[in-house]
């Protein structure tokens, strides 16, 4: 996969993180590596080989390219619904959602399920009621990275797919995209160490235009600009490079004896599933 207007080269059946100093301006990638993306009508084509996507028929373009927005919509009804899409048949639901982490989303959504005699303790059975607004932001994301995943595509294109998820989860997410998507290409836009540490390249776009390139570590220790947007990431959230995510004890919580109830500060992360975590003392 080509991008011409920026640079942007993913290598075939590789896992590419792509950073970009503006989270819209990854929007725009996204958009313009799916192709067929009228924002972008007038410019030159990316391409899949020596094939233009915008050469390509609507639905060979999405078959070959899927994109996942950075606010994905999941539409009412059973998580098998949901789960039904395209495919090649490669992924089971029951693999994309462990992937996906989605072992806590199949609890709520049993939890919330009205009708909960109807599954029949299926959770594939389960409903997805009013497009998931009594999941959390986070929880959405996971469902949602789960159909793609299902879907296998030729390339996968990720516009920051947890973005509302806790580094904990996060960690998990990225071992499990990065098997599961093994030798077959992806992409990431991110600026998330986690899964930056979890591509095998990562690349740097700034103003449009690849100025960089190298593995996640490589690029955090000699290039500043791509240091600059990576630390400013985990700065805004509370976490650190070697840690990841700070921790503070609540307030007047007790564990068990000889631990402290800590949990992340809300106000450190912003929009992200909470967790608790118990710490022995």
């Amino acid at each position: 996969l080509y991008d011409p207007l920026t640079g942007l080269r993913v290598a075939e059946g590789r896992l590419t993180a792509v950073v970009c100093g503006d989270p819209d301006a990854a929007g725009r990638l996204a958009d313009r590596l799916g192709g067929h993306s009228p924002e972008h009508a007038g410019e030159p084509s990316v391409l899949l080989g020596t094939v233009a996507l915008d050469g390509l028929p609507l639905a060979e373009a999405r078959r070959v390219v899927l994109v996942q927005d950075k606010d994905p919509v999941l539409l009412s009804g059973t998580l098998r619904e949901l789960l039904d899409v395209p495919a090649s048949g490669a992924v089971a639901p029951d693999a994309a959602l462990a992937a996906a982490q989605c072992a806590d989303v199949l609890a709520a959504l049993a939890q919330a399920d009205p009708d909960p005699g109807a599954s029949g303790g299926d959770p594939l059975r389960t409903r997805i009621t009013e497009r998931g607004r009594s999941l959390s932001g986070g929880q959405r994301q996971r469902l949602a990275l789960a159909r793609s995943l299902v879907a296998d595509p030729d390339v996968l294109v990720l516009d920051e797919p947890t973005s509302a998820v806790d580094a904990h989860t996060e960690s998990r997410i990225a071992g499990g995209l990065a098997a599961l998507r093994a030798g077959r290409t992806t992409v990431v836009l991110t600026s998330s160490p986690l899964l930056l540490d979890a591509a095998d390249r990562v690349v740097l776009v700034l103003g449009d235009t690849v100025v960089a390139e190298g593995a996640h570590r490589e690029l955090l220790a000699a290039e500043p600009r791509y240091r600059a947007v990576v630390t400013r990431e985990t700065d805004e959230e509370g976490e650190d490079l070697g840690v990841l995510r700070e921790v503070q004890v609540v307030d007047g919580a007790e564990g068990p004896a000889g631990s402290a109830v800590v949990a992340a500060p809300a106000d450190q992360l912003p929009g992200k599933d909470t967790v608790r975590i118990e710490e022995t003392a």
